[in-house]
C-alpha cells in the first residue's frame, strides 16, 4: 500500500515503510525517547529497542480516504513526562512530514510501550 500525491507535473507514489522510516527517525530524534518498540505485544514484559533499519516494525501508516493516519509505538526516558514527551513527537512528526514529503497527517497516534532506565 502507498500514498499517492498528484501534482500538475504527474503523481508521487510514497510507500508506507518510507513513511514510517521517516516518522521514526523523526520520533527518536526527540529528547526523553530511548527508541521505537514492536507494535506486537513483546512477549515476558520485556521490550526490545528496534534500530533504525526496523522503524517500520514500530510504526503502523493508515490511509482513510484522503487523510493519513499514523500510530507510533516507543520507549521513553525514566523521569521525563511522558504527555509532554508524547506531545513533542506527535509535532515532530508531523512537521518533519510535511516538510519533507509534502503529506499532511490527520493524527500522530502515541503508544507507550515502555520505560526505560538508562545507565548515568
Amino acid at each position: 500500500m502507498s500514498i499517492e500525491l498528484k501534482n500538475n507535473y504527474g503523481q508521487i507514489d510514497i510507500s508506507n515503510d518510507v513513511i514510517a522510516t521517516i516518522a521514526g527517525g523523526a520520533a527518536v530524534d526527540c529528547y526523553g525517547i530511548v527508541g521505537m518498540a514492536s507494535k506486537h505485544q513483546i512477549k515476558d514484559g520485556l521490550s526490545e529497542i528496534l534500530r533504525k533499519e526496523n522503524f517500520t516494525k514500530g510504526v503502523i501508516v493508515r490511509q482513510e480516504e484522503d487523510e493519513v493516519h499514523i500510530d507510533m509505538y516507543i520507549i521513553v526516558s525514566y523521569g521525563t513526562k511522558i504527555s509532554e514527551v508524547a506531545h513533542n513527537v506527535q509535532s515532530k512528526v508531523k512537521y518533519t512530514l510535511d516538510q519533507t514529503v509534502g503529506l499532511s497527517t490527520e493524527s500522530v497516534n502515541i503508544f507507550v510501550q515502555g520505560v526505560r532506565v538508562t545507565n548515568p
